[in-house]
């Protein structure tokens, strides 16, 4: 697959009642009209009212190219522990539609700027240059594959990505949700904040020293995943999201890139408990700030316990919440029953036993949002029951590893290869298997 041109992708910014934006410099508005200046654009009756006229849709186009468009209000880091808003400033053109009794942002942009965006959004543009180079590769043949995706869940629209019923709650949440864009701007997908992050001399320099380079496999676009911290030992696609096996996505030991290292046998209880309780060797079980400043930005470095951490909760705090993020009453927790749990240790399938009500819980993603008030750090984690009462836990103390679903790159992990002397191409054949780096364009 060759592209005869860079590619376009269109990123969903955000969503609301109203929206307020910014035009710098000039603008057309639906190919006619030529705008500038502070907006706010109303929904009224399921259309879009902007300066007393109803549109069905609008299309602002850059006339020139230092026309940019600013957004007010744009949340980040949505559902996690650090959520809050702020204004971005974006290159491309903007559309506003109407969906679901909301106006939708949308940002249309070449691959090329949105990758300058996002790779300082995903971590410091003051990282190394491999990692940088490293990140560029995958976040372009991660940002591809889902727009080629989009295009096949359009043609399949029989496709879920849940199963419920009394006993079992089983749920993943993947990127084909979205149908009116290719890819949101907030970590669901990858973090795309415009404007506002600091692109270094040396971010640009990674993107344009990869331009149109992906990762492949038998010839077709890898989905490359990556997250925050494996804690030690990466995933398998299939235990976060469809059954599907990514040859490429395969759990391998973050320790060294020779591939014969040893695999502990996390899916067996004994031995997951062992690895979580410990804390191995491993390129992300580091401390070293100077490699943590690359990868992590500010609101990320508020959480330092990445690699092994801990949380507790009292009977009252656990049950409440439970019942407030499923809306079922448990009754009293008696237990939270590790059931299966994948390469790395994340538990996929987790019952929850309580007094009046018991059922099983999964993947990861679930697992995790339901035992946080935003989102638990990883499922790979054991429970101690501490202080019973007739039987009945009184406090439960978990124990967890990593950050993120540990699928594809750790981001941690590559920094500290790439601060070891690592290149790019190393650390991307060290997280995905038998990956064939391929130049789409030029």
């Amino acid at each position: 697959m060759i592209y005869s041109e860079e590619p376009i992708v269109t990123v969903g910014i955000l969503s609301n009642k109203t929206i307020t934006f910014s035009l710098t410099n000039d603008f057309l508005l639906n190919g006619s009209k030529k705008v500038s200046g502070t907006y706010v654009a109303e929904l009224v009756d399921d259309k879009i009212c902007l300066e007393d006229v109803f549109y069905s849709e609008l299309l602002f186009v850059p006339i020139k190219e230092s026309s940019i468009f600013t957004l007010q209000d744009v949340v980040i880091g949505l559902n996690f522990h650090w959520q809050r808003k702020e204004d971005q400033t974006f290159k491309g053109s903007l559309r506003l539609v109407v969906d679901n009794s909301s106006i939708y942002a949308i940002n249309e942009i070449k691959v090329e700027n949105y990758l300058y965006s996002v790779i300082s959004s995903e971590m410091r543009a003051t990282s190394s240059l491999e990692l940088l180079k490293a990140h560029a590769v995958i976040s372009r043949s991660w940002l591809l594959s889902q727009i080629i995706n989009r295009k096949k869940v359009k043609e399949n629209s029989s496709q879920h990505d849940f199963i419920e019923n009394s006993q079992k709650i089983i749920r993943w949440y993947e990127r084909s949700e979205h149908t009116l864009f290719d890819v949101c701007a907030d970590d669901h997908c990858q973090r795309y904040q415009g404007l506002g992050r600091a692109i270094s001399v040396f971010a640009k320099q990674a993107i344009d020293a990869t331009r149109g380079e992906v990762l492949t496999y038998n010839g077709e676009l890898c989905d490359a995943r990556f997250s925050k911290c494996c804690g030690g030992v990466t995933e398998n696609f299939e235990y976060c999201w469809d059954n599907i096996k990514y040859p490429y996505l395969k759990s391998i030991v973050d320790t060294s890139i020779d591939k014969r290292s040893f695999l502990p046998d996390l899916t067996k209880e004994a031995i997951a408990e062992e690895w979580i309780k410990t804390s191995p060797k491993a390129f992300c079980n580091t401390k070293d700030k100077l490699v943590l400043r690359q990868v992590l930005n500010d609101y990320d470095q508020e959480t330092t316990d990445f690699y092994r951490w801990e949380i507790s909760y009292t009977q009252t705090e656990l049950s409440s919440l439970l019942e407030e993020k499923l809306g079922i009453k448990f009754g009293q927790i008696l237990s939270l029953n590790p059931l299966k749990r994948g390469k790395s240790g994340r538990l996929y399938e987790m019952e929850i036993e309580g007094t009046e009500r018991s059922i099983i819980l999964g993947k990861e993603l679930e697992i995790r949002r339901v035992l946080s008030k935003s989102h638990l750090y990883s499922s790979a984690f054991v429970v101690e029951k501490k202080d019973l009462l007739e039987g009945v836990p009184q406090l439960f103390k978990i124990v967890g590893a990593g950050w993120g679903h540990g699928v594809g790159l750790c981001q941690i992990g590559a920094a500290v290869m790439g601060a070891q002397g690592y290149d790019y191409k190393q650390i991307l054949s060290h997280y995905y298997s038998d990956s064939v780096l391929t130049r789409l364009y030029h």
